[in-house]
């Protein structure tokens, strides 16, 4: 009797180290558990601190950017375009002077007018490209318009643009303006260089809590995750046009099937300070 009181005793008392063996490596391991999750909130933190750094550092940069195209586009507008002209002004004066010698020096000299009137029209172009006047004397709709036009004229590219309420949309700050803009400008000139497409549709919508633009085309499809894991031209210029839709709060997707083209859609809060959290456009 003595000897199983022993043995219960025994293996009670083992029963009560391995149960405080246990409970040291729990505490142990709860502790260490708790300094892994602040270490880990830590890195979290700082890796929110880093990035929203760096969208600002981004936002600055496009800033930065479009304030440089804007100097440069004056420059070739009141400048060497000014120069081109001069030249091309004095060209017809030593015309008129050289009617009575040789007609290959009147001929040598129309070519040269032909040249730096082709020079002048592509200063204009290159000027309108960088920072066109037109989107800040007239506002987003004419300088599209105006974009479009010359685009298709010069690709091919038929486009077909509807917009509602304009009125609502030159209300917009002038960065959203120049969002706008530019992911139009870059959709199109995705749609000439991968799309082979021959009709586009551009269309700009008011809603209640924001305002809406599709860029779309008949063109052939492609793989958007793919081309997004791509380091090449056409993937970045679509995560350029979705940097600056999520820097001013939008909603930015793209959709592209066989048969369907592609489109590419936007939505932006019309006020300052509208949450990132936007639905794209149906």
């Amino acid at each position: 009797m003595n000897t199983k009181s022993h043995r219960l005793e025994l293996e009670l008392t083992n029963a009560r180290k391995r149960l405080h063996c246990e409970t040291v490596k729990r505490k142990t391991a709860d502790v260490a558990l708790r300094k892994s999750q602040r270490h880990y909130d830590k890195l979290l933190a700082e890796s929110c601190l880093m990035q929203e750094q760096l969208r600002h550092l981004s936002h600055q940069i496009l800033l930065a950017q479009e304030e440089e195209r804007k100097h440069i586009s004056r420059e070739l507008h009141d400048d060497i375009s000014q120069i081109l002209t001069g030249i091309n002004v004095r060209l017809a004066a030593l015309k008129i002077e050289a009617t009575n010698n040789s007609g290959n020096l009147k001929k040598k000299i129309s070519i040269t007018q032909r040249l730096v009137e082709k020079s002048v029209a592509a200063v204009h172009r290159f000027a309108r490209e960088l920072r066109p006047a037109m989107l800040d004397d007239l506002g987003l709709v004419p300088a599209l318009l105006a974009f479009m036009k010359e685009f298709g004229k010069r690709t091919g590219l038929q486009i077909h643009f509807t917009s509602m309420t304009a009125d609502r949309i030159e209300q917009l700050s002038n960065l959203k303006r120049t969002m706008l803009f530019r992911v139009a400008q870059e959709a199109l000139t995705n749609v000439t260089k991968h799309a082979q497409a021959s009709q586009a549709k551009v269309s700009i919508r008011v809603q209640s809590d924001g305002i809406c633009m599709e860029i779309s085309d008949n063109g052939k499809s492609f793989d958007v995750n793919h081309a997004l894991g791509l380091k090449r031209r056409g993937a970045l210029g679509i995560i350029g046009m979705r940097e600056r839709v999520e820097l001013i709060g939008g909603a930015f997707s793209i959709e592209s099937a066989p048969g369907k083209g592609t489109a590419v859609r936007v939505k932006i809060p019309i006020r300052s300070g509208g949450k990132a959290g936007l639905e794209v456009c149906a």
